[in-house]
């Protein structure tokens, strides 16, 4: 069984395919989801879906970089990330690749979500694309005063960076989740850090509906493809699919605090 622990859900709702991508997941042995927020509509579609569907769909609930110039409503935020069904913050961080200008907003909200997390105790989900140094930074500081269990610090989601990266996230105490990146022809690199992250740090994710694995490139992403995503991990890894499968979902049952 999987655990796809980074779902966008939105486009399946506003095109009215939920149920069949849901119904497909099943089919493909995935049982649990994360459905990610990132603005105030995200935040609330995430809470409708793990209402609608409990026990099968959680969500996640925060402001993403995009929204760094946003007025966001902090107070609102923690009110929601509060409630039983959020089980965690995110996603948040930080994207220099399409606004560098924004470095400075980004970080500030960054700042903000991690505080919420702190305050609550629930785990952050964290994005980051040409931010490393500023991200290893703000998300030490933030491990330092982490107050909670300290295996529910977090997660870095979609992760395309190197291994001295994967490991000094590692070192203050995050996951590691890998999409369908690692299946890419070019992702040599990637699929080399995927060996080296330890098995009690991996999570498995698809992004959808983005970034479909091998052998569905050029389809919208959902969350059936991540058995795909396993599948390859399993093979880099010399393991059965079947471990890594039971390995991932109980990594994603303790760092959810499911």
């Amino acid at each position: 069984m999987f655990f796809d622990t980074h779902v966008h859900f939105d486009d399946f709702v506003k095109d009215g395919t939920l149920e069949q991508v849901l119904e497909r997941a099943q089919l493909s042995n995935v049982r649990k989801m994360i459905a990610v927020g990132g603005s105030p509509a995200a935040n609330e579609l995430a809470q409708q879906l793990a209402e609608a569907h409990p026990d099968r769909i959680y969500a996640a609930a925060g402001y993403d970089r995009h929204m760094a110039d946003s007025n966001c409503d902090i107070a609102a935020l923690r009110e929601l990330a509060a409630k039983e069904s959020t089980v965690a913050i995110g996603e948040t961080g930080l994207d220099y690749f399409y606004e560098p200008e924004k470095a400075k907003e980004q970080q500030q909200l960054f700042l903000q979500c991690l505080e919420t997390a702190i305050q609550i105790r629930k785990p952050v989900i964290v994005h980051t694309r040409d931010a490393d140094d500023d991200t290893l930074s703000i998300l030490a500081d933030f491990s330092k005063h982490w107050k909670g269990d300290p295996a529910r610090v977090g997660v870095l989601h979609c992760f395309t960076r190197d291994q001295k990266m994967a490991k000094a996230l590692i070192d203050l105490g995050f996951y590691i989740s890998f999409s369908g990146i690692v299946t890419f022809a070019n992702a040599d690199p990637l699929r080399e850090v995927a060996k080296f992250v330890p098995a009690d740090r991996l999570l498995i994710e698809t992004d959808s509906p983005y970034l479909a694995p091998v052998p569905h490139r050029g389809k919208r992403c959902e969350p059936a493809f991540v058995a795909d995503t396993a599948k390859r991990l399993a093979e880099l890894r010399c393991c059965a699919v079947e471990s890594l499968a039971k390995t991932t979902m109980e990594n994603a049952i303790q760092l959810f605090g499911l």
